[in-house]
């Protein structure tokens, strides 16, 4: 334990908690445009992670995972409810709701990119390099990225109660919808299975053009 670099998971830690932070914001925010403010009057449409904070999802899980240095971190918040009485469209808007949260982390990953990308232009370089850029910078720019496509790529898988199966239950027929619903408990067992070959798969793929735009190797 005593090799453990406790700032190096402090960083990491912090990027998480934004992160997902900054997600769930994203479907409050969407169920409230949607024309259902129970999300919002539940406080809930907020960066504080107090309002989001998972015991398990957001604190044991991503601690375990770094202290025990898995390849991928990740993690989850408590689902942002919604009424779909209230909604505007009860047959698309669940789904508008849910795809907000991913899209907000590929925003994330993309504005951070393309920050680091201009400010390295602009200085000449990483401070390794010879350019005024400090390690840390990087080190975060790369966190941000690396974290918030972990979330994209997980929370898409189709298995309630993340956020892919409001989308697979979109275009399932009523009978498989209402399968998909009853794995139910179950759920989140079986994505925190699938994560890693699912993210071993996918990360990948998503992570090299930001790798090639930052000039900074992800994973």
């Amino acid at each position: 334990m005593e090799n453990i670099n406790w700032a190096l998971i402090l960083l990491q830690y912090g990027v998480l908690l934004f992160s997902l932070c900054v997600h769930e914001t994203a479907h409050a925010w969407t169920a409230e445009r949607c024309g259902d403010p129970s999300a919002r009057l539940l406080g809930r449409v907020t960066l504080n992670p107090m309002a989001h904070a998972d015991p398990i999802g957001t604190v044991v899980m991503p601690l375990i995972m770094m202290v025990f240095g898995f390849p991928f971190l990740f993690g989850w918040a408590k689902p942002v409810p919604f009424n779909p009485v209230n909604l505007n469209n009860i047959r698309r808007d669940p789904v508008l709701i849910a795809v907000a949260g991913p899209i907000s982390n590929v925003a994330i990953a993309v504005v951070t990119a393309i920050l680091f990308k201009v400010v390295l232009v602009i200085s000449g370089g990483l401070e390794a390099q010879g350019g005024p850029i400090p390690d840390p910078v990087a080190m975060v720019a790369a966190f941000l990225i690396l974290i918030n496509l972990v979330l994209f790529t997980f929370n898409l898988i189709p298995v309630p109660p993340l956020d892919g199966h409001y989308v697979l239950g979109y275009f399932l027929p009523s009978e498989a919808e209402e399968a998909l619903y009853r794995i139910g408990p179950w759920g989140i067992v079986i994505a925190v299975v699938l994560a890693r070959p699912v993210l071993g798969t996918l990360l990948p793929v998503l992570v090299r053009p930001f790798e090639l735009l930052i000039g900074l190797p992800l994973i």
